[in-house]
């Protein structure tokens, strides 16, 4: 079986499906929106509930690939910790500047034609790409 390094336009669409499912799943039922960050944030604001439930629900999910199909979460870290830790504040910050993040405005707020989340996602889709043509040349290709 594949790792998370090999992409596979079948492993791809199945897991595209279960984010649209568990987000169609979430809105039917309690009219909120899966955004991840907001979500995320909730959680460390306040203890809601279901965004608890959510976020559990993200992780039971991962152990349950581990559990079934271990190879499956292969994966190798080519950065350094305080890269990563860098990396993740960024990101963190950049969905609180943006107001959301992927799930939220990619996932989410284009189903619904949200103009603000068309722009949104195409302007953190090109800084990502943007962030990793600067780095790359900076560091020579090796970042």
């Amino acid at each position: 079986m594949e790792g998370l390094s090999e992409f596979t336009p079948w492993s791809a669409l199945a897991g595209g499906a279960l984010i649209g499912l568990a987000a169609t799943v979430l809105r039917f039922y309690s009219g909120k929106i899966a955004g991840i960050s907001g979500i995320l944030g909730a959680v460390v604001r306040r203890r809601a509930t279901w965004q608890l439930a959510f976020l559990a629900g993200l992780v039971v999910g991962g152990l349950v690939i581990v559990a079934v199909a271990p190879q499956a979460m292969v994966f190798g870290l080519d950065r350094s910790v305080p890269t990563l830790l860098l990396a993740g504040l960024l990101v963190g910050y950049g969905t609180q500047l943006g107001s959301g993040c992927t799930s939220g405005h990619g996932v989410c707020g284009i189903s619904h034609g949200a103009p603000r989340s068309i722009v949104a996602t195409v302007v953190f889709i090109g800084v990502g790409i943007a962030t990793v043509a600067v780095t790359r040349a900076v560091a020579g290709g090796g970042l």
